[in-house]
């Protein structure tokens, strides 16, 4: 297994190089350092101002190595930042990214680990009901429950959560964030029940359909065959055997609570990751966005290695060579 994970991990790191060159071009070569300045100072600045911003900022260094600038370029500097994570600072207040990212994980995770833990569960609770009740009218409910939960945007949600839970019932904030343990479970109820919501109809139709896939296979019907109860069949056979599908779904969503949720997170003033690039993209912010991107390709990765390991954890017949 140690063989494979090293040659995934090789894989990974082609995966980051190609992206790191696609940032590249993205960022310095097809939008240049001068639209990139424009951007910040504004499309009408004169000339004088836009050389001195991209001089204060490390833009005025060539794009290209060349026979008098092999490393002092910005090719070279921005492979050198990215896989060092010398992240820089942000183009829009010349705050260190890396710093600002720390800062923002705290929030981020506050709100996505509750988020992702319940969303779970209930996912995984309301599944195993309605296949119990499979082809029945629990079933057709169920299924139909689902897709309109799904059908909905989750823009919608969060409107219809801040007027009826917080405008007219005022059951929780409006919006806000307070890191105090004592009321920080306030400000996080409301968006952390707005998600599981969201995602309740995606999740029962995925896992309702692993569990039923799985209920008419041999081995379950043998069990019920020697004597054990429908309860028990789903649980000790039904759920253990369908583990691979939901682990792919689930081992590949825990890395990427750290970068938060853009929506919920600019929708209810939480000061986290996902709130973080809202504000990039509304300032311009290049080297914040390209920070985030690159941060997004390494958890990609990551889940992609934490996925086929636990895959040998839950079923020990699959080999990894």
């Amino acid at each position: 297994m140690l063989a494979y994970i090293v040659r995934r991990l090789a894989y990974g790191v082609l995966v980051v190089l190609g992206v790191l060159l696609f940032l590249f071009m993205l960022f310095f070569a097809i939008t240049s350092p001068d639209d990139i300045a424009r951007k910040s100072v504004g499309e009408k600045a004169p000339p004088r101002v836009i050389e001195q911003w991209k001089h204060v900022h490390g833009y005025d260094r060539p794009l290209w190595p060349g026979p008098d600038h092999m490393t002092d370029n910005l090719f070279v500097d921005h492979f050198r930042r990215m896989l060092t994570l010398d992240l820089g600072k942000s183009d829009a207040d010349s705050v260190p990214i890396a710093r600002r990212i720390r800062e923002g994980a705290g929030p981020s995770l506050l709100l996505t680990v509750p988020m992702f833990a319940l969303g779970l569960l209930l996912g995984i609770g309301v599944s195993l009901f309605v296949a119990l009740f499979r082809e029945s009218y629990i079933d057709r409910a169920g299924v139909l429950v689902s897709v309109l939960l799904m059908s909905i945007p989750m823009l919608l949600y969060i409107i219809f959560g801040q007027f009826l839970l917080s405008k007219v019932l005022r059951w929780f904030p409006l919006s806000g964030f307070d890191d105090d343990p004592v009321v920080v479970g306030r400000f996080l109820a409301l968006p952390v029940l707005i998600a599981v919501a969201s995602s309740l109809g995606s999740s029962v139709r995925f896992y309702r359909t692993v569990f039923v896939e799985e209920i008419y296979k041999d081995y379950v019907r043998t069990a019920r065959a020697k004597g054990a109860g429908e309860l028990h069949v789903l649980r000790d056979h039904v759920l253990r055997n369908a583990l691979i599908p939901i682990l792919t779904d689930v081992v590949m969503t825990i890395p990427f609570l750290f970068t938060g949720s853009l929506l919920l997170e600019a929708a209810f003033g939480i000061p986290g990751l996902g709130s973080m690039v809202v504000d990039a993209i509304n300032a311009n912010d290049f080297s914040t966005l390209r920070a985030m991107v690159f941060l997004g390709s390494l958890l990609f990765i990551v889940g992609q290695v934490l996925t086929d390991i636990s895959y040998t954890i839950v079923d020990p017949r699959i080999r990894l060579e």
